[in-house]
Order: C-alpha cells, then sequence, then structure tokens
C-alpha cells in the first residue's frame, strides 16, 4: 500500500450510518511500520467496520495471536521468518477447518511470484492480493473472504487457474485414502520428526490421542514403527 493510498477514503465513508458489517481481522507481516500503516488505513472500525484484534512479526507469534484471538480473518505476508506464510497455515488448519467460526487467511504481500500464490491457496489461504492494493479494495476483499468467496488481484487469478487445471486427473492412492484427515495431519507431522507431545500441542489434542492416531495409521498401512511410516510418506511426497 503506498503512501499515497494512504489518504483515501473508505466505503464506509461514503454512508451516512457507519458501517454495517464487522469483521475482527490479525495482521501478520515482519515490518513494523507495514503493520502501522494497514492498521491506520483499515482499522477505524466506525468507518470501514474492520476490527484489527492483533498483530504478529513472525510464525510462532502468529499462531499464538491467532489461536488467543480466533479472527474471522488473517492478512497474510507470503515471507516471515520461522518458516513462511505457509508454516502458519499449516500450522493454523485446525482453526480453518473449524466447523463453526472458522478462521480464513488472505494472503497480502509484496510477491506476485507464481510459486507464492500457488504455495499458499494450496496451503488453505482463500485468496491472494499484492500490496499494490487500495484500502478500499483490502477492506472489500477482507469481507469477501469473510463470507467464504476466494479473491485475487486480477493477474494472480491466472496462476491459480494453471495450477488447479491440469486434465490429468491425479492417481487414486488406496492406501491414503484409508486414513481420515485427522490421520494424515498426524502422519505428516511424525514424518517431519515432531514428539507426540510436539504434535499434541500443534493439533490442539492430546498425547493420548496421538498415540490412538499413530496405532491406527500404523495399523491400516500395515506398517511397523515411525521409521517405516516416514519413508512411505517421504515416497508420496507428504511431507
Amino acid at each position: 500500500m503506498t503512501p499515497q493510498q494512504a489518504g483515501q477514503t473508505g466505503p464506509a465513508e461514503e454512508g451516512t450510518g457507519g458501517p454495517e458489517r464487522r469483521v475482527r481481522v490479525v495482521l501478520v507481516d515482519d515490518h513494523r511500520m507495514f503493520r502501522t500503516g494497514v492498521q491506520a488505513e483499515i482499522g477505524r472500525t466506525e468507518i470501514t467496520g474492520v476490527e484489527v484484534v492483533g498483530e504478529a512479526a513472525d510464525v510462532d507469534q502468529a499462531v499464538t495471536v491467532i489461536t488467543a484471538t480466533r479472527p474471522e480473518v488473517v492478512l497474510l505476508d507470503v515471507h516471515l521468518p520461522g518458516g513462511g506464510g505457509v508454516e502458519v497455515l499449516r500450522r493454523c488448519a485446525p482453526l480453518m477447518g473449524a466447523a463453526e467460526h472458522p478462521v480464513r487467511f488472505l494472503a497480502l504481500s509484496v510477491s506476485d511470484a507464481a510459486e507464492d500464490v500457488i504455495g499458499v491457496i494450496r496451503g488453505g489461504a482463500r485468496g491472494y492480493v499484492t500490496k499494490t492494493i487500495t484500502g478500499t479494495d483490502l477492506v472489500d476483499s477482507i469481507f469477501r473472504v469473510q463470507e467464504g468467496d476466494a479473491v485475487f488481484s486480477p493477474r494472480l487469478a491466472g496462476f491459480v487457474l494453471d495450477a488447479f487445471a491440469s486434465t490429468d486427473a491425479p492417481p487414486v492412492d488406496e492406501d491414503l485414502d484409508r486414513l481420515t484427515q485427522r490421520e494424515r495431519e498426524v502422519l505428516r507431522l511424525i514424518a517431519r520428526g515432531y514428539a507426540y507431545k510436539e504434535i499434541a500441542k500443534q493439533l490442539f489434542i492430546s498425547v493420548k490421542t496421538v498415540e490412538s492416531h499413530v496405532s491406527a495409521v500404523l495399523r491400516k498401512l500395515q506398517l511397523s514403527n515411525r521409521h517405516e511410516l516416514t519413508r512411505w510418506a517421504t515416497a508420496r511426497r507428504l511431507i
């Protein structure tokens, strides 16, 4: 967002009674001055309807703040200390998948590289806009994501269409299809070398539940230990 855009009038200022819609937002970006600018631009709740309930500068902070505040939308930078936006998405997967009040993510980045766009969309983000966006359009994009829409800057939509428009159907993996979604999450974390306690913390479940999922995965895949499980996951590029 450019300095010239910072003074633009928000969409709600055109009305007379203030915003009818409200949305709670967390800002995740490692540049403090940028967060301050976005907060000043869109965080005037009485005008825009956007309430900024938290900020974070790296992956760990982001996960902590998002978990604590449970916002409706997270504005997420792609490049962050600690593993990037994709890591935030991975660690917040249970919040995105919540049956009630899911947390939705909108990538807001200076990067317009296809690999960055595709990476966060595959990770679960609902949209991707660049930092050249105006304040008015950003507010509109936030509300659209809150409502479940997919939002992209015009040029970026083509990257996503190209990435997901393969004419070749992916091969069916009958072994993988035997696993539940939660078992797949546990499988990936085990294959990445996480201890049971770390997995429990990541997925907000007990260590005993993690152990039960691991036992179920080993049984369904007819494997004997986590080393075999890691090799199995690696061969299928699930890590």
